[in-house]
């Protein structure tokens, strides 16, 4: 396969197993164009920087796909329960307040801030940054780059995170405004007063 393809204005650059995307001009893609890239390539999930670079994954190993299913079953299961907001999955995209376009691998936001959005900022990918993030590592994921992307959510409005790297059997855990608190091999991580009374089991993910 080529190191790089054109397609339509795009070039595509493929380093390992993650493509980036950049417009000839340079020009920043706007939010429409962006869905529609998404839609004609449905096999890959996509997020763009607040520069405007676009990456693609491609689909995840099963090993990495069955402890997301965990993690977001548990999560929903949560959810129905406690009625305070919405769960959402990988293919979900959200707009951050930097321009960022994100797709966490589990992520809630409470009602009272989706009640707040216009109708207009609900449609294709939701105006908002969520409440509560996860993003799980795979072996070929960057450590740096996911460390990153949890920084940049806490900046855009997310209270609480959770990186959580199998690979190492640690659990990183994101609030705002403090610092990151690293976990040895936990059974267990507690929502705290964001999720009040979630307790994710992580014996079948750790």
């Amino acid at each position: 396969m080529n190191p790089e393809l054109t397609l339509e204005r795009m070039t595509i650059r493929m380093p390992r197993n993650q493509f980036t995307f950049y417009f000839g001009n340079r020009r920043k893609v706007s939010v429409e164009e962006f869905e529609n890239l998404c839609r004609q390539n449905r096999d890959l999930r996509f997020e763009m920087n607040n520069n405007g670079e676009i990456s693609a994954m491609p689909p995840v190993h099963s090993d990495t796909s069955e402890k997301n299913g965990d993690i977001f079953i548990q999560l929903g299961i949560w959810a129905k329960k406690d009625k305070s907001g919405k769960v959402y999955e990988s293919s979900a995209g959200f707009v951050l307040p930097n321009g960022a376009i994100r797709s966490p691998d589990a992520s809630w936001v409470s009602k009272e801030r989706l009640e707040n959005l216009s109708e207009k900022q609900r449609q294709g990918f939701i105006n908002i940054c969520p409440d509560f993030v996860i993003e799980l590592r795979s072996a070929s994921d960057s450590l740096t780059k996911l460390k990153s992307k949890m920084l940049e959510y806490l900046e855009n409005g997310a209270k609480l995170g959770w990186l959580i790297d199998p690979t190492k059997g640690k659990a990183y855990i994101y609030r705002k405004n403090e610092t990151v608190e690293t976990l040895e091999n936990p059974n267990t991580l507690s929502g705290e007063n964001v999720l009040k009374n979630f307790v994710l089991d992580l014996s079948e993910i750790l």
